[in-house]
């Protein structure tokens, strides 16, 4: 599975500091899920589990969420390691 992924979108002026992090996990039924939390940095954010059969469909739906996201303005990259 690939590492989380981090991105941040913060803008002073416009008092804004967002963050968007997305993970894909194995389920217990043998698919996958694509778990995306997005929100005010600070804050716990919301929450969506998405599920895909197949590994590859994750991936791929995170590449879409994160050209979308840094067409928009998110910068970042893999989550550092806690």
């Amino acid at each position: 599975m690939p590492d989380p992924l981090r991105l941040t979108r913060c803008n002073p002026q416009r008092n804004m500091a967002r963050f968007y992090e997305v993970s894909v996990r194995p389920t217990l039924f043998g698919e996958v899920s694509l778990i995306r939390n997005w929100g005010r940095i600070g804050t716990g954010g919301r929450l969506r589990t998405e599920t895909f059969a197949t590994l590859e469909e994750a991936l791929s739906a995170l590449r879409d969420l994160e050209q979308r996201k840094r067409r928009k303005g998110y910068e970042g990259g893999a989550k550092p390691p806690r």
